[in-house]
């Protein structure tokens, strides 16, 4: 039995793709197994984006590859599993438990999500990442830990019965908001009052990671646990079945309103315990671990500039 503010022990992955960098190697993409990072064949391709670019021909690659014939990287270096995603879609107040602490009315399942975009070339860093506030400024920043969902395969006007076939794996996020800058003052109208871009893609406010796990190493995802502590304070606890709209809905929704493509990521919610209602904010120097059970962890420390 686990004290209060622990978390319980989650499975690991048996590996995830990932990127790594080295003294002199540029971010290649590699497979991590436990701690140890292993090179992929000379012939693949040099990037995760490359390999998702062509994935029903390396999903099958990888599946049929014998991890302990891959060579450690002795001195490799994790950076974010994938540079860039064309898309980082993210779907709002899509867990009950969430919903609720919000104070807004129950979700609706049947509806159709609530989605918003942040900058993935300026917002994604890797899984030990310092995340950069700026001095002096009252951002409010907050947590919230995520499943991201990455795309195998696109298409537009995905079917919900076809969409986990799109779906190349799974990766933690989490979703950092400056919640004091997400209303404005000065706004011309009330249709401007919330500004999402300055709540939401404010820069390195998506760390991601360790790596992209593939769906079939974790075909139970939904009853998969999600949780994110900080300094070492249990925040956030809760299972991905606590969903509104599912993986599947999501995808299919996605579709409608843009074409998906290969490395697109969607980070389909957070549950409740994030520090808004209680008003308690990130300050610099405060460590952040978010993991999910079968995917993953990361962690990164706020850092002022």
């Amino acid at each position: 039995m686990t004290r209060r503010g622990e978390k319980e022990a989650v499975a690991a992955p048996p590996w995830s793709l990932v990127q790594y960098e080295t003294a002199d190697c540029a971010a290649r993409a590699g497979i991590l197994v436990g701690e140890s990072v292993r090179a992929l064949p000379n012939n693949w391709p040099r990037t995760t984006m490359d390999i998702f670019e062509d994935w029903d021909t390396y999903k099958g690659k990888l599946a049929a590859q014998h991890l302990d014939e891959l060579a450690e990287v002795a001195d490799a270096v994790l950076v974010a599993p994938i540079t860039y995603p064309r898309k980082l879609m993210c779907a709002g107040a899509n867990y009950y438990s969430h919903a609720a602490e919000m104070g807004t009315a129950k979700p609706d399942p049947t509806a159709s999500p609530f989605f918003f975009l942040k900058a993935p070339t300026t917002t994604i860093l890797g899984p030990d990442a310092l995340i950069p506030i700026p001095e002096g400024d009252d951002p409010n920043v907050d947590w919230e830990v995520e499943l991201g969902v990455v795309i195998g395969r696109g298409g537009k006007n995905i079917p919900r019965h076809e969409a986990r076939s799109h779906v190349a794996g799974y990766v933690v996020a989490d979703d950092l908001s400056a919640r004091g800058h997400f209303t404005r003052a000065d706004s011309t109208s009330p249709v401007f009052a919330y500004d999402w871009v300055a709540q939401k893609s404010r820069d390195g406010s998506c760390p991601i990671g360790p790596g992209v796990v593939p769906t079939w190493l974790v075909p139970d995802i939904e009853d998969q646990r999600i949780y994110l502590t900080v300094n070492g304070e249990l925040k956030q606890d809760s299972t991905i079945s606590d969903l509104v709209v599912g993986i599947d809905g999501l995808v299919a929704a996605a579709s409608e309103l843009m074409t998906l493509e290969p490395g697109d990521i969607i980070l389909t919610g957070t549950p409740a315990g994030v520090g808004m209602p209680a008003g308690t904010f990130l300050t610099e120097g405060d460590l952040v671990v978010a993991g999910i059970g079968g995917v993953g962890e990361i962690r990164h420390r706020l850092v002022c500039y």
